[in-house]
Parts: structure tokens; sequence; C-alpha cells
């Protein structure tokens, strides 16, 4: 899809939760489990970042947080929820597939279910989002293995665009890896991920 393609695909299923946040207002667990990594003066990109949840989080951290969303709806919701909880968020929109990605700039960058990306795209996404970060900082992952296909309680229906752990070892060989794992929990974020859900986790370290 084109960049209006995916911004109306976006904001349509943003707007259709009305006042609700289509996968709710609290930080994914695994990233909210990763706070040694975030504070004071700690600069963050959130990756298509949806409705904010995670992004203010790490502004309550007291990181200095960019969010990229390509959903014009969803950065209406994320800076209403940016407000509410009084923090500042540097709000992107951006089509993170097609986009002028900074070079070395952040301490970290987050990728919390970026999946929409097939093979070809995700290789695009990932190059851009690995050159964003500073030498010695995390790139931090959460998405779906192909078991989620039997659970289907959120995420692509293409296998494709699943991760596994020997796909991210590959694309990561160049970096340490501080943590990969994949593991089954239970979801509650929103209407949009609620379930037992196939999950992996990655922190990477630039060298």
């Amino acid at each position: 899809m084109s960049f209006p393609d995916y911004e109306a695909f976006w904001s349509a299923r943003y707007r259709d939760a009305g006042e609700d946040y289509l996968f709710g207002t609290a930080p994914n667990r695994f990233l909210a489990g990763q706070s040694e990594h975030f504070g004071a003066g700690v600069s963050v990109l959130s990756v298509a970042d949806g409705e904010g949840r995670n992004s203010v989080w790490l502004a309550e951290q007291g990181c200095s947080v960019t969010a990229t969303e390509i959903s014009a709806v969803a950065l209406e919701k994320a800076a209403k929820l940016a407000r509410r909880r009084h923090v500042a968020v540097n709000f992107v929109q951006a089509d993170t597939l097609h986009w002028d990605w900074p070079i070395e700039a952040y301490d970290a960058v987050i990728g919390i279910f970026i999946q929409f990306a097939g093979p070809a795209e995700r290789e695009r996404m990932f190059t851009g989002m690995k050159a964003a970060v500073k030498p010695g900082g995390l790139l931090l992952l959460q998405g779906y293995t192909p078991k989620q296909l039997e659970y289907r309680t959120g995420g692509p229906s293409a296998v494709e665009n699943l991760y596994t752990a020997p796909l991210l070892r590959e694309v990561f060989a160049d970096w340490e890896i501080v943590l990969l794992r994949e593991h089954d929990d239970i979801l509650e974020e929103g209407s949009a991920h609620a379930g037992r859900s196939a999950l992996i986790d990655l922190v990477v370290r630039k060298r």
C-alpha cells in the first residue's frame, strides 16, 4: 500500500475505536519491563507508535521522546494522551517504510508490534532503525512469532510478516544480543491485542 492507503487504513481503525484506545493506554509490558534502560537524558525514538501508549510512558520516565506514526487520527489521540499525562512528546507523522531516517540520533529505538511490513519492507525499515541508534545504544523489539496464527488474538495474518529467533539473529548479527526470547503470554492491550499470544522479545546493543 502507498502512504495514503496505509494512512486511511490505520486512521479508520483508530477512528472506529471512538474515545477508546485501540491498544489501550498502558505501556507495552515488555517495554515497561526494560525500564532500567530509560530515564532522564535518554533520547528515544518510538517507531509506528500508534495512539501514544508507549511514547507517553517513555516521556514519563524522563526520556526525550520522538514518536513516528502514519495515522493522523492516532496522532491526535496520542497528543491528547500526552496532555492528559502532562508530558511532552515530539509526534511526527511519517511513513516509516519511506522515511528519511536520522543517523545515530537516539540512545534507543523502539519497535512494538510493527509487523505490518513484509520481508522486503521489513529489511528497509530495520536498516533505518539500526542507522538511527547511536553507537552503544539499544534497539528493542516485541512482535509475534508464527505460532500466533494459531491463537488469532492480534497481529498480521501473513506468516512472512512474523518474527523468529533465527531471523532476528541474522538481522542483528553485527549487534550484541542482550535479550532474545520466544514465549507465550496473555496480552491485555485494548481490544486489538487480547488473549494468549505467541511473542518474541529482542534487546540488542549497537557495537
